[in-house]
């Protein structure tokens, strides 16, 4: 009797232990089948680790990128083709950040009730195939970044990033106007932020200084801080600090820095996404830099004004400009069309409103709206010293504007002012990604 039941216990804990695999099982079929159908070595999915099935669209259902008998092509027009090759990928793999890289599973056309589907799967880009061709454009071959992001869902309708290339036709790496051209700027890479920073300073000032809007602050062209000289940009004299924002006075700024501490702007920068690193789809950005500089020393005054050792990675300050018009909320960037973004908040929606309307009196004050016709534009300029005598040139913002609601960053290597150069390359991509809204002019 108690051999029978010695029999039967272990054929009940043979059968526990078979139902337990058989658990296990369907619980990593169901949440890791995809995985196993996109893994590299798949030869029905990639050729030399590169994805050959799906298709990728853009917001408007153009095709990018499609494959066919193990084969993968690109857009028949040449001029989208470059635009968007960074956020697509190329042939050969040699961009990592792109759709083709992110998305590769998606791509695969796996289903846990059908598997592998012979065209693979489809992915529809947030971006607008025509809003990067113009950007590529207005960036007439210079070298830098484009942006453009839905600031209430964090679609990034525009991300181009020269130089750029054809990928049907690919690099002359003999030609040195194509070095980097495999880097997509607008997240694998970060810049000293020169007077873009000044955000950040203003955010903590709002937040820490108590009389900010009572004082005046003294601008006779430079101050002397531990025995060295910040220079300004002009001679601003008296001022409010509405009217030091949009005089980009390095001076005001500088003493703020000085008043919060290298603690505090180091506290602000992690906090508002400026430092660290964001992530794009399992792309992690190049991490920003803002170090807590001593007490009273030179470097903490041109820090608080983007310079000394700050760097910043233009999608994280197109994230903030994103959250300032957004009352705060930072929508996470997301290049799939109709995701759903997760909001973090970044600042205080009081706070957001106060340097919203700064940055409107930016344009009306020193821009000049007529450069920016019919645009509700809230911006700030930067301009970047980089120490070979050559500066930057970045403009980032927002429009004030509920039917369109975008936020942008350009930003421009060794391209000069700020507003002088990156201004009109904002206006023209924000001028077409408003007729593209609005279907006014034909594609």
């Amino acid at each position: 009797m108690k051999k029978i039941q010695r029999r039967a216990y272990s054929a009940l804990l043979v059968a526990l232990c078979l139902l337990c695999g058989m658990g296990v099982y369907v619980w990593r079929f169901a949440t890791q089948s995809r995985a196993w159908a996109g893994f590299s070595a798949n030869q029905a999915v990639y050729e030399n680790g590169r994805v050959v099935t799906g298709t990728i669209t853009d917001r408007n259902g153009l095709v990018l990128a499609s494959a066919g008998d193990g084969k993968r092509t690109f857009s028949e027009d040449a001029a989208i083709r470059t635009a968007c090759v960074h956020a697509v990928g190329d042939r050969e793999g040699n961009i990592g950040t792109g759709a083709l890289r992110l998305f590769a599973e998606l791509l695969s056309g796996y289903s846990p009730v059908t598997g592998l589907a012979p065209e693979g799967g489809s992915v529809q880009l947030s971006i607008d195939a025509y809003l990067n061709a113009a950007a590529l454009d207005a960036l007439d071959g210079r070298r830098g970044a484009v942006a453009v992001m839905d600031y209430k869902t964090g679609e990034l309708l525009c991300m181009v990033s020269s130089p750029a290339f054809d990928p049907d036709t690919g690099i002359d790496e003999t030609d040195s106007r194509y070095e980097g051209a495999y880097l997509n700027r607008c997240i694998s890479a970060a810049y000293t932020p020169g007077s873009v920073f000044k955000l950040l300073t203003l955010a903590a000032a709002l937040e820490t200084v108590p009389d900010l809007y009572e004082r005046r602050f003294d601008c006779a062209g430079s101050i002397v801080v531990d025995g060295n000289r910040i220079t300004c940009t002009g001679v601003h004299g008296s001022q409010t600090i509405e009217q030091a924002l949009a005089n980009s006075c390095n001076c005001a700024f500088a003493t703020l820095a000085l008043e919060l501490g290298g603690e505090t702007l180091q506290r602000y920068a992690r906090s508002l996404g400026l430092s660290g690193q964001l992530q794009l789809h399992g792309a992690a950005t190049t991490p920003g830099r803002c170090d807590a500089f001593a007490d009273g020393s030179a470097d903490l005054a041109w820090s608080g004004v983007g310079q000394a050792t700050d760097l910043v990675c233009p999608l994280a300050m197109l994230r903030l400009s994103a959250a300032i018009a957004n009352g705060g909320m930072a929508a996470q960037p997301t290049l799939l069309c109709g995701e759903k973004a997760d909001l973090t908040r970044l600042l205080p929606a009081d706070t957001a409103q106060q340097i919203k309307s700064m940055m409107n009196y930016n344009v009306a004050a020193v821009y000049g709206q007529a450069n920016f016709p019919g645009l509700t534009l809230c911006a700030k300029s930067g301009t970047a010293e980089v120490g070979d005598g050559t500066s930057h040139a970045w403009f980032t913002g927002f429009l004030d504007d509920e039917a369109h609601p975008y936020a942008f960053v350009v930003l421009i290597e060794n391209g000069g002012g700020g507003a002088r150069n990156a201004g009109p390359v904002a206006n023209a991509v924000l001028q077409k990604a408003v007729q593209l809204s609005d279907g006014v002019q034909a594609k």
